[in-house]
């Protein structure tokens, strides 16, 4: 059965997670029309617990819900905490430290994925977004080579089609229409691992006033992160190398119970603690290949957000972050075009340019990250080395982020762009080795370029934020390119 009678969108947006309420409620916002698609009902189960600070007091302010997360009282986290690099003991970086995220800026959340995504789809409702859950997309509606609305089916099987001026899918790494994009999804080589996580009760915590931070634990076949979200609850997961699946298939309790024993500080951590066993926490689940990133971001009439887009190994934090900052670049870009201001082609090569290197700034990084763990006798460690012979383990990803419309003149191989960012690394990666602060504990690691890089952009967001306007904006990003408008909800020429 199918009913043809819905009334047109400006836009349609696929997806209730942070990446899509964002995109749709700064959209609303700007008294466009907007329709939420969301296939299931929430709350709903959602990996991805840990936030920065650039979404707590950026996005999430410009977005009108910091009221509600500050009631919603989730876990404070300072910085993170880690047993990586020559150190043995945990050693310990803070927002605090730097100076840009000083103050009541100097800390975000560990979150309940359920509770945080349902405060923004409910902003989003009130901001003017219409959300229709249960509410599953089909496919897209495509004529004359543009995108021009969806086919979705409603929790009866009813089957709609919407148009609209443009769709964005923010539906996630399991989109049913991040195809119709066009080109590929190609999967990171360097961080090609796996992920086997669940969820304990009664787990030990830092000493205060970090007992909010994430704890990440280099062993000998990966990592684990430690993610305490309320005082009894807590998230743990195993990250390994692709190669070790057969070590995570049949009994997933079995593998991570034994994971965990390998893992002598996280074991630690775990001493009487339960594991959740039913409801939602209840599932020992895994994840694989889940750093990759989309050949292309947008086609006439249709762009990807957040995770439908690309998605990094998670040892940052970086998940949320790249959905709502993605989430802003694409309501920028509609607004600029609904507006009549900008064409929509250089609307969104800036939104593509500008995502992209979002995610080259975090994947350098990870690269310097991994490279600064000295376990030479591992197999999983030896394997990410980068600063002896970086080039190989770069390839895929020059050509993913050297590609589309990014135009980044240092990625047009993998050689070069390894000389270039060589000495970057190698600087982030001695860093973790110099003496302990006055703490014992810290490592200021807002002292590498690389980290300073990572946080810029974030940084201009929670000005905005909390300014309500864009200061000091350094210019294009790339020749032609445009910048943000003095609002920061569209686009607009650079003024030199």
């Amino acid at each position: 059965m199918q009913d043809k009678n819905d009334h047109a969108f400006d836009v349609v947006v696929v997806g209730g997670g942070p990446g899509g309420s964002t995109v749709s409620t700064l959209v609303a916002m700007q008294g466009y029309r907007v329709l939420l698609l969301e296939k299931e009902e929430f709350p709903r189960y959602q990996i991805g617990e840990s936030l920065l600070p650039s979404t707590v007091h950026g996005v999430c302010r410009l977005l009108g819900v910091s009221d509600a997360l500050e009631k919603a009282a989730f876990m404070p986290k300072r910085g993170g905490t880690f047993r990586w690099g020559s150190s043995p003991e945990p050693w310990t970086f803070s927002f605090s430290v730097s100076e840009t995220f000083s103050g009541p800026t100097s800390l975000a959340y560990q979150v309940e994925r359920m509770k945080f995504d349902q405060i923004l789809l409910d902003n989003a409702r009130d901001k003017g977004v219409e959300v229709r859950e249960k509410s599953s997309v089909v496919d897209v509606i495509e004529e004359d080579g543009r995108i021009s609305g969806v086919l979705y089916a409603d929790a009866d099987g009813v089957r709609h089609e919407v148009r609209s001026r443009f769709v964005v899918d923010a539906s996630g790494n399991k989109s049913r229409i991040q195809s119709r994009i066009g080109g590929s999804r190609h999967y990171s080589d360097f961080f090609k691992n796996i992920a086997l996580f669940g969820y304990f009760e009664g787990g030990k915590r830092l000493p205060a006033p970090n007992s909010g931070n994430i704890l990440c634990a280099a062993f000998d076949a990966g990592w684990f992160w430690y993610i305490p979200l309320t005082d009894e609850l807590t998230s743990v997961g195993a990250v390994l190398r692709r190669e070790s699946l057969d070590r995570v298939q049949g009994d997933r309790e079995k593998a991570l119970m034994g994971l965990i024993d390998e893992c002598p500080l996280i074991a630690e951590y775990l001493t009487g603690a339960r594991r959740v066993d039913s409801g939602p926490y209840g599932e020992i689940r895994v994840r694989k290949d889940y750093s990759y990133c989309q050949e292309k971001f947008w086609r006439p009439g249709m762009a990807l957000v957040g995770d439908a887009a690309c998605f990094i190994d998670p040892v940052f934090s970086s998940g949320v972050h790249l959905a709502t900052y993605s989430g802003l670049l694409a309501a920028r870009s509609i607004n600029s075009v609904l507006s009549g201001e900008f064409d929509e082609a250089k609307c969104f090569e800036e939104y593509e340019a500008r995502y992209r290197n979002e995610y080259s700034l975090f994947h350098d990084f990870l690269v310097a990250f991994y490279d600064m763990h000295r376990d030479e006798d591992s197999y999983f460690w030896s394997a990410k080395k980068v600063t002896n012979s970086s080039a190989p383990g770069l390839e895929s990803f020059v050509e993913l982020v050297g590609g589309g419309a990014s135009h980044e003149s240092g990625l047009v191989n993998a050689a070069s762009y390894a000389t270039q960012r060589e000495s970057t690394f190698r600087e982030f990666s001695e860093l973790a080795d110099q003496p302990a602060g006055e703490s014992g504990t810290d490592r200021d690691l807002f002292d590498s370029t690389l980290v300073q890089s990572v946080l810029d952009e974030g940084a201009k967001i929670q000005l905005q934020a909390a300014l309500g306007e864009v200061v000091d904006d350094e210019g294009p990003m790339r020749e032609g390119g445009l910048v943000p408008s003095a609002d920061g909800m569209r686009w607009a020429e650079f003024r030199y």
